[in-house]
């Protein structure tokens, strides 16, 4: 699939995992949101390198 923002958002995301939707956000959005999780761009870079991407651990990191 491709995306027109592709490039753009590449600019912006700190996913560190190998992924094929890195840059395409509404597939990473869909994905994640599937599993009941959130998107590297939710967490810090520190965070994001552990790839919890659950929910409980980002509110963990914002309360």
């Amino acid at each position: 699939m491709n995306c027109p923002n592709r490039e753009k958002n590449l600019k912006f995301c700190n996913c560190s995992y190998p992924c094929a939707k890195k840059g395409m956000c509404c597939e990473c959005i869909s994905y994640h949101r599937s599993r009941g999780e959130l998107p590297a761009c939710y967490f810090p870079d520190e965070a994001e390198k552990t790839y919890d991407r659950s929910i409980a651990y980002f509110v963990k990191l914002n309360s």
